[in-house]
């Protein structure tokens, strides 16, 4: 059963869609972090504007290269040893879609440690983007049934956690690195 609901949901994700699903936080919205319509799509759909960031979410740590064109000493440990999810945005990405970088060339990542969404990220063998389930401005969904029904109903697909159902945890903390050990505490 398990398998199926991994299947549907990267389906979903190769066709270009875009994915309801439980992250390791709250409820997102998620897409293939190269797909530009796949990420209009998310943002329409929040009726967000396209100047606020999103994150881009991993199951291996081995990934942040793939992504992160020099990943500064410090990035490892703290990734490493986070208890809680940790985004971490780093100085310059690369291979997703330009949208997904700040005007800088920054990139928002974090390595994802919740068994049931890193699950679907390691089945689908790329990172994922990810944002609140919510619009625009409004409190991130406590629960599946706090959702907006314009997101439920506007979404390609919607993959279920079946051993959770109960309120959300909380949104990640974020922290920005630069390449010289600098750090600056975001969202605490």
């Amino acid at each position: 059963m398990m398998q199926n609901m991994y299947h549907e949901a990267i389906q979903t994700l190769k066709s270009g869609g875009v994915l309801l699903y439980p992250s390791d936080t709250i409820w997102g919205l998620g897409c293939d972090v190269r797909n530009e319509q796949a990420i209009e799509k998310i943002l329409e759909l929040k009726n967000r504007p396209a100047s606020k960031g999103l994150i881009v979410l991993i199951s291996k740590i081995e990934q942040l290269s793939e992504y992160v064109e020099q990943v500064p000493d410090l990035a490892w440990d703290l990734v490493e040893f986070a208890e809680d999810p940790l985004t971490i945005i780093y100085p310059k990405g690369k291979n997703v879609s330009p949208s997904l970088l700040a005007p800088d060339g920054s990139i928002a990542i974090r390595l994802v440690k919740d068994e049931f969404c890193k699950g679907l990220i390691y089945r689908y063998q790329r990172a994922i983007v990810s944002t609140s389930a919510n619009l625009s401005g409004e409190p991130s969904p406590l629960n599946f049934a706090g959702i907006a029904p314009s997101i439920v109903t506007g979404v390609d697909g919607v993959l279920k956690n079946p051993a959770v159902e109960g309120p959300a945890k909380k949104a990640s903390k974020i922290v920005q690195l630069g390449l010289h050990g600098d750090y600056k505490l975001i969202r605490g």
